[in-house]
């Protein structure tokens, strides 16, 4: 867990520090999210958090006590909660949220079960998915804010990906099984393998060493892709086999 923790704090302490470069009236820009912006965006993070410690806290009564029914309207609490909110109060509030569920994550061990929305996952996977949706909202706050920040030549990229984006590859390889069944698939019985190349030419390699259906390309496309972000058709990542091609069209981590 010392790891993937380590990760997730990383992660989130690096978008905080890029939301200090924000003004207030550009915590209103709009994302690329439909109806949303910065400060809903991390409205939203905060909303997700705070449920997420209460779902470690509490066990499965907290799920069952939220009645999600449906997830666009479970999200839409959390932004319009936010909505509320001044920015400085909205990123406190992810701030403390966010402590909540890795003070709670840190004393468990990588096995332990965690309720959620679409079902109990290990604690690791659950850390995980955490650092997923922190880098996919992200991706969206540095898009809102696209030409408008200045950043020191030494300073490095705020933008560009980094060795972290390998839990996200893992997870997207992860849930494929999952992901071609809300598609109406059949997964294929000797797996998909993933050979990607992530930051720094560092090689990431996921599934069966002998898998006839093999996706190659660079991490941070299947990553975007991964979590709905790009489309794949816009991406340089190429599909050995009939479901290989499936995967980019179906994969999903959440």
């Amino acid at each position: 867990m010392r790891e993937i923790l380590s990760d997730l704090v990383a992660e989130q302490q690096a978008l905080d520090q890029f939301l200090q470069r924000i003004n207030e009236r550009q915590w209103t820009l709009p994302t690329s999210a439909p109806g949303w912006s910065i400060k809903d965006t991390v409205s939203h993070l905060a909303y997700a958090e705070r449920f997420a410690a209460q779902a470690i806290e509490e066990g499965a009564a907290a799920i069952k006590k939220a009645k999600i029914t449906d997830l666009e309207t479970w999200t839409a609490i959390g932004v319009a909660e936010g909505r509320e909110m001044r920015y400085q109060q909205v990123i406190e509030w992810w701030r403390n949220s966010r402590a909540d569920v890795v003070d709670a994550l840190s004393r468990m061990d990588g096995s332990d079960r965690v309720p959620w929305i679409a079902g109990d996952m290990s604690a690791r996977a659950f850390a995980t998915l955490r650092l997923m949706e922190t880098w996919a909202h992200g991706l969206d706050v540095k898009d809102a804010m696209d030409g408008l920040l200045i950043f020191d030549e030494e300073e490095d990229d705020p933008i560009a990906d980094t060795s972290r984006i390998r839990h996200i590859a893992w997870l997207g390889h992860r849930m494929l099984p999952y992901a071609f069944s809300e598609a109406g698939e059949d997964f294929p019985a000797g797996g998909i393998r993933l050979e990607l190349m992530g930051p720094r030419y560092a090689r990431w390699v996921y599934g069966p060493e002998d898998a006839e259906d093999v996706i190659k390309g660079i991490a941070g496309e299947w990553c975007r892709i991964a979590v709905h972000r790009l489309d794949y058709g816009a991406t340089s990542l190429k599909a050995e086999g009939e479901n290989a091609e499936i995967a980019l069209q179906v994969v999903r981590t959440y």
